[in-house]
């Protein structure tokens, strides 16, 4: 071999490496099974309860546009043994009547702290500086699950003098970290039955497969994908080997397969967000701007001078006005990757609000290669 064959040989040594490592790099960063997944029974509650705010600097709710707040602060005296004489005009503008509500974690045990939020329902103008009042909080099933009750923490802050008034951030809600203290527990099947089905965030065969891959080269035979989300692993029936094979499970890292190309559009706002497997077709556009004018004048009749009439108006007829911009065509080149497609669309000039309307025509026209949501 000589010399520039020995070179030549080299040089593709290289180029294959290279493209080996492109191809690699181009394909998705290999992510956890905790990340991608979860494990069926293991989830959340949600938790909520009525409660009373107290201890408020008179920015409280107003009684007598609020009547629930009056009726439950005679309850509550009255399972205190302190009774309010029946037709007491209350003026309370240190109570506000709230909406409490928590996440029960899973595995949640009796004389756990989670946290709670606090929501005005009245009219009460702040709730900075007040105090929840014992709360029960119920799950979907009415049982109570946990008691809340403690010192709101609001992020915000606000104030008024001399008809003027400024506000920073939410005031009608805070926090209570650690607020509330679990009463019940919620059981949990993952100590349960031979199989425990492992459950993907987002249905995707490609990653269904991969982590049937990742879990039966640990522990061959063990798992199979009964669709595009749900996996069936066979798990020890001992519960501490099973809690300690999950472990093993969640932490496994698969590449995920790449998702479909999408475009989400909120017309209201006007934003546009798009994945990096958009792509676009060669597509000519044409988008011009129709302007509507509408013009009223009023005339005014005034009486002369001591004759006892009367000033009338009058309005002439209007006048109505309709221009539309000459929009020239462009032609979209086709675009293969996100930086491209963002490229051809900005070339376009268009608002956003009239980018929405492109992206809806492109969709129809077949130009765009996306899901349009």
């Amino acid at each position: 071999m000589n010399a520039f064959e020995s070179l030549l040989t080299r040089a593709l040594v290289v180029a294959v490496a290279a493209g080996i490592f492109f191809a690699s790099a181009a394909e998705a960063a290999p992510e956890r099974i905790k990340d991608l997944a979860t494990i069926a029974g293991v989830r959340e509650n949600q938790l909520v309860g009525y409660g009373l705010v107290v201890g408020l600097d008179g920015s409280g709710d107003q009684t007598t546009q609020t009547p629930f707040t009056k009726q439950s602060i005679v309850n509550m005296l009255g399972n205190m043994g302190v009774t309010v004489p029946q037709g007491t005009n209350m003026q309370l503008k240190n109570v506000a009547a709230v909406m409490v509500t928590a996440s029960l974690p899973p595995f949640a045990r009796p004389g756990q702290a989670i946290d709670v939020t606090v929501s005005s329902i009245g009219n009460a103008k702040s709730l900075r500086g007040g105090t929840l009042v014992m709360t029960p909080l119920k799950g979907a099933d009415g049982q109570v699950y946990a008691v809340a009750q403690g010192n709101l923490a609001v992020g915000g802050a606000g104030g008024a003098a001399g008809g003027a008034a400024q506000t920073i951030n939410h005031l009608a809600a805070g926090r209570i970290p650690g607020g509330a203290t679990v009463e019940r527990s919620v059981a949990a099947s993952v100590g349960q039955g031979e199989f425990v089905m492992v459950e993907l965030n987002e249905a995707d065969f490609h990653t269904a497969g991969k982590v049937v891959d990742a879990i039966n080269a640990i522990a061959p035979g063990s798992a199979y994908a009964l669709d595009g989300r749900s996996i069936q692993v066979a798990a020890p029936q001992d519960v501490s080997r099973r809690v300690a094979f999950l472990g093993r499970i969640e932490n496994l890292r698969v590449a995920p397969g790449e998702q479909i190309a999408k475009v989400i559009v909120n017309s209201r706002t006007g934003s546009v967000v798009m994945n990096q497997r958009v792509t676009l077709q060669n597509v000519a556009v044409s988008h011009g701007n129709l302007t509507v004018t509408v013009n009223s004048e009023v005339e005014v009749s005034q009486p002369a001078p001591f004759s006892r009439g009367e000033t009338v108006a009058a309005q002439n007829q209007g006048q109505v006005d309709i221009r539309q911009d000459g929009g020239s065509i462009h032609n979209v080149r086709a675009s293969g990757n996100l930086a491209d497609v963002v490229k051809a669309l900005n070339a376009l000039g268009a608002k956003p609000m009239d980018l929405v309307s492109i992206l809806q025509a492109m969709k129809a026209a077949g130009a765009l290669r996306a899901e349009l949501e």
